[in-house]
């Protein structure tokens, strides 16, 4: 396990900006509360086999006891990099766009299977919507009660929502919580 380069380390972040806007400090700036040091430090991103980990210092001190080949996982897995360099956020992240997400869909209580297996997602079916999305932008999909259901990119700004109809995609389906049971195998 490794720290990022500058140039990973700006491809993850351009990545991330992209879902959560000028909260992207928090998560950099977030202070951990993992292990038995009265100050543990604070949160950092690895990368450990083309995986990149989002994890405490305290926990990065602990691994190091550790080979690399025996190490599997460590902290939070928030992306991984392609053969091509190109970066990929993973559904494990979600719990982190959720928090500090700068644009928010919430889907109507029908339309929450269909997004869990794995389809875009319609104007039939949303139910809020922040404003200010431009096309291209990342977007968490929450549920009605508040609950993350997965991330994608925004197909359709936020005015152009209102006029849209009800079979038109607003947000083109990245990744959601189906995923566990769909690649249950590959897990």
């Amino acid at each position: 396990m490794r720290p990022l380069d500058e140039a990973e380390t700006t491809v993850v972040f351009e990545k991330l900006l992209k879902f959560t806007g000028n909260n992207l400090k928090n998560i950099v700036e977030s202070p951990a509360h993992e292990g038995p040091d009265p100050n543990p430090g604070r949160y950092c991103f690895r990368l450990q086999k083309n995986r990149v980990y989002y994890v405490s210092e305290a926990l990065v001190k602990r691994a190091t006891n550790i080979s690399r080949k025996n190490l599997v996982s460590m902290g939070t897995c928030v992306g991984r990099f392609t053969h091509g360099g190109k970066f990929h956020l993973t559904v494990q992240c979600l719990g982190l766009l959720a928090a500090n997400a700068k644009h928010k869909v919430w889907l109507k209580p029908t339309s929450e299977m269909s997004f869990l297996y794995g389809n875009h997602v319609l104007k039939g079916g949303l139910g809020r919507i922040t404003d200010g999305i431009q096309p291209g932008d990342g977007v968490v999909v929450f549920s009605m009660s508040d609950v993350p259901l997965g991330f994608g990119n925004a197909a359709k700004s936020t005015q152009d929502c209102r006029k849209l109809d009800p079979n038109g995609i607003v947000v083109h389906h990245q990744s959601d919580i189906g995923e566990y049971l769909r690649m249950e195998d590959d897990l």
